[in-house]
C-alpha cells in the first residue's frame, strides 16, 4: 500500500519488522477462504490464496518500480530481485499472520478501520475527513474502498498483534549494563604484518612450471579484437549558425513547460547499508538485521554515524561515510525514499529494508524546492532550443548522406562522387581509441565494435554530432603464444606466488606461537594503543580489530592469520580492559528503548517462523513461470 497512504496506520516497530511488511500492498484483499478456486497459487492450513490477489500485488509492485526507475527499469531487474517470489512469500506471511490474530483472539472491527482512515491527513480538507478527497485519492492509485480498508485493518491487527507480543519482551538493567560493557570494551595488540610484496624476491621460477600456470590463466591473456575504420561525421556545431530563437519563442517555450522549472526539494542523507542478496534464507537475513540493529543501538549511544559506515557499510558510499549527497523525490527505492522524505534535519532512522538489505539512515541537510523565473533561465532556453535546431539540421545533412552512399553502393564511391572527404583510422583496440575528435566517443565506439569487417552501420548519434562508420579491417582477439607475453606473464605469477609464500610464512609462525602460547622473540612485533569495538584503529586494519574482538577474553592468538589484501596480520591480545567513558541517563535511556524494541522484533520473527513451521503450506509454483 503506497507509504503516503499508510504512513500514519504504522507504528516505528512495524516498520522495523521486514517479515511483516510487503514491499507494496500485500496486504489488500488477500486471505479469503475460496476453497472452490481452481486459481489457487497457495493454500495456507486450507486457505487458499488466489492468483488474481498474487497478480494485483505483482502488478502493483512493478509499477511501484516502474516510477522508481523513472518508466524504464533496467533489462531482468524484476527476476534478479526474485519479486514473484518475494510477491507469494509475503502474501504467505500475511495470512499466517491473520491466523496467529485470531488464534490469540485479536479481531479489528469495522468501526477501528473507519475511525483509522479517518484520521489520515491525506484524506482530510480543513482538518476534518473528506469523501470526495478520500475517493479521489483511491482512484488515482487504482484502488477500490473495499481493498484499502482491508489493507488498513491489516495494518492495525498486526500492530496490535506486535503490541500482544511485544508485551513478554523485557529489558533488564543488568542487560544495559552488559551493552554498554560490550560496546566499551577496549583491548591492546601486538602484531606484525607478512607482506606479499617482501616475498617477490624468494619467489622461483622454472619454464615448466610457468608453462603450467600459463596454460590455467591463458584466458585472462586473450587480445582484444582491433578494428581500422572508415567514417563521416557531421558535427552539430556546424549547423548551429544557421538557427536563431527569439525571446518570444524562448518565453513561449517557458510557459509550455513550466514543470520543467520548478526544483523540487532537495535532501541530503546519509546510510549504513547491510546487504543481503537476492535468494538469501531467512537466518542469514536475519543475522544481517540482527548486525543493523546493534549498529543502530551504537548511533543512538552517540557514535559517529559517518565512522560507523565507513566500518559497518557494505555499499560504495562506505568510503564517503555513507554520504549519498543531494536527491530529490523519487530518486531512491520506494521504502528508503519514503522514510528520507518523512525524516527531520538530523534525525536517525530505525532499520529500514529494501529489495538491497537493511539501511540505517540520517538526514543531514534539506533544501527546499523553488521555480526559476524566465529571467534565470531564459538564455538557457534559448541555448537549448539553438542545440536542438542545429541537432536537427545536421541530422537531415547526416541522413541525406547515408541515402547517397547506399545509392553509390560504398562509402568509397560516396566520397569520390560528393567530393567528401573520409576519415580513416589505424587498427585499435575498444579500450584505447584514437584520442580527440569523435573516435573515443563511447557511443561511436559501441557502434563501430557490433559491427563486422565490411559492415555499413546506421547514423550513429553521439555527443557532438552523427556518424556513419564502415570497418575497413577486423583483427579478431586471439589468445597469444607464452613467448608473446612472457614479461607479462612473469610478473604475475611473481605478485601470485609472493601472496602464497607470504600466507605460509604467517601460518608458520602462527602455529609456533600456538604451540608455545608466546611471541616469538625473533618475530619484530607493533603494538596498538587501546582499540575499542568502533572508531579509529591507527595503522591497524579495521579486519584485525574485528577479529581480535571476536575471541578477547577466550584466546589470545587468532586461529589463523587475517588477510588484508595482499598482506597477512598475526597478533597477540596484550591487554583487555572496560573503557572509562560515563553514560548520561538519558542516552541510556534511549539506549535500553532501543534493545527493548530488537528484543521485541526478535519475538515477533520467532513467532511468525514458529507459525510458519507448524503450518501446511502448499504451493504452485508453476503458476509463477
Amino acid at each position: 500500500m503506497l507509504n503516503i497512504l499508510r504512513k500514519n496506520a504504522q507504528s516505528i516497530v512495524i516498520q522495523a519488522i521486514v517479515v511483516v511488511i510487503a514491499i507494496v500492498f500485500v496486504f489488500w484483499g488477500v486471505g479469503a477462504n475460496l476453497k472452490n478456486d481452481s486459481n489457487a497459487l497457495a493454500v495456507v492450513n486450507g486457505r487458499e490464496i488466489s492468483y488474481r490477489d498474487f497478480q494485483q500485488s505483482y502488478e502493483r509492485a512493478v509499477e511501484a518500480y516502474r516510477q522508481q526507475f523513472g518508466g524504464q527499469m533496467p533489462q531482468g531487474f524484476l527476476e534478479g530481485i526474485g519479486l514473484k517470489e518475494q510477491i507469494l512469500n509475503q502474501l504467505i506471511q500475511s495470512e499466517l499472520l491473520r491466523q496467529g490474530a485470531e488464534k490469540m483472539g485479536v479481531l479489528i472491527n469495522k468501526e477501528a478501520t473507519q475511525r483509522k482512515i479517518q484520521e489520515m491527513e491525506v484524506f482530510n480538507q480543513n482538518g476534518r475527513f473528506d469523501i470526495a478527497s478520500y475517493k479521489a485519492v483511491l482512484e488515482r492509485n487504482r484502488l477500490s474502498p473495499s481493498a484499502f480498508e482491508a489493507g488498513i485493518r491489516n495494518d492495525l491487527l498486526t500492530d496490535r498483534v506486535i503490541g500482544a507480543i511485544g508485551s513478554f519482551s523485557s529489558i533488564s538493567a543488568k542487560e544495559v549494563q552488559n551493552w554498554i560493557d560490550y560496546t566499551d570494551q577496549e583491548i591492546k595488540l601486538a602484531y606484525a604484518a607478512f607482506k606479499s610484496d617482501d616475498y617477490a624476491s624468494q619467489v622461483k621460477i622454472t619454464d615448466d612450471e610457468l608453462a603450467q600456470w600459463y596454460a590455467g590463466v591463458k584466458q585472462n591473456y586473450k587480445s582484444l579484437p582491433q578494428y581500422k575504420l572508415q567514417y563521416l561525421f557531421f558535427n552539430y556545431d556546424d549547423e548551429l549558425k544557421q538557427v536563431t530563437i527569439s525571446e518570444d519563442a524562448a518565453r513561449k517555450y517557458y510557459e509550455e513547460n513550466a514543470g520543467k522549472y520548478n526544483t523540487p526539494e532537495q535532501r541530503r542523507a546519509r546510510h549504513i547499508l547491510f546487504r543481503v542478496a537476492t535468494g538469501t534464507g531467512s537466518e542469514e537475513r536475519n543475522a544481517k538485521k540482527t548486525e543493523a540493529e546493534k549498529v543502530l543501538v551504537q548511533i543512538k549511544s552517540g557514535g559517529d554515524f559517518a565512522q560507523l559506515a565507513r566500518q559497518f557499510s557494505e555499499d560504495a558510499t562506505k568510503s564517503n561515510g555513507g554520504d549519498l549527497g543531494f536527491f530529490s523525490r523519487g530518486k531512491m527505492v520506494q521504502p528508503f525514499d519514503d522514510t528520507v522524505f518523512s525524516m527531520k534535519k538530523g534525525d536517525v532512522s530505525d532499520v529500514v529494508e529494501t529489495p538491497f538489505g537493511f539501511h540505517i539512515i540520517k538526514l543531514e541537510e534539506i533544501v527546499p524546492g523553488k521555480t526559476q523565473s524566465f529571467d534565470e533561465v531564459g538564455g538557457a532556453i534559448r541555448k537549448d532550443l539553438e542545440q536542438q535546431g542545429g541537432k536537427a539540421a545536421t541530422f537531415k545533412k547526416a541522413s541525406t548522406a547515408y541515402e547517397d552512399i547506399i545509392r553509390a553502393g560504398s562509402l568509397v564511391k560516396y566520397s569520390e562522387k560528393s567530393g567528401s572527404p573520409v576519415k580513416k583510422t589505424e587498427f585499435f583496440t575498444q579500450n584505447n581509441p584514437p584520442q580527440g575528435g569523435v573516435t573515443d566517443d563511447p557511443s561511436f565506439l559501441q557502434a563501430a565494435f557490433a559491427l563486422r569487417k565490411g559492415e555499413l552501420s546506421s547514423i550513429v548519434e553521439t555527443g557532438s554530432g552523427y556518424a556513419i562508420i564502415f570497418v575497413d579491417d577486423a583483427k579478431e582477439s586471439v589468445i597469444p603464444e607464452l613467448a608473446d607475453v612472457r614479461d607479462r606473464a612473469i610478473a604475475d605469477y611473481k605478485k601470485i606466488k609472493s601472496v602464497d609464500l607470504a600466507r605460509v610464512a604467517a601460518e608458520d609462525i602462527l602455529k609456533k606461537v600456538h604451540e608455545k602460547q608466546e611471541w616469538p622473540v625473533d618475530l619484530k612485533r607493533k603494538e596498538s594503543e587501546y582499540l575499542k569495538r568502533t572508531g579509529a584503529t591507527g595503522t591497524i586494519p579495521d579486519q584485525v580489530r574485528q577479529t581480535a574482538f571476536t575471541h578477547a577474553g577466550s584466546a589470545l592468538f587468532p586461529e589463523k592469520p587475517v588477510a588484508v589484501d595482499t598482506t597477512f596480520y598475526v597478533y597477540q591480545i596484550l591487554e583487555s580492559r572496560q573503557g572509562k567513558v560515563m553514560m548520561d541517563e538519558n542516552t541510556r535511556r534511549n539506549l535500553e528503548q532501543q534493545l527493548r524494541a530488537a528484543r521485541k522484533n526478535k519475538l515477533m520473527e520467532d513467532w511468525l517462523g514458529q507459525l510458519r513451521t507448524e503450518a501446511k503450506i502448499r504451493t504452485n509454483t508453476k503458476m509463477l513461470q
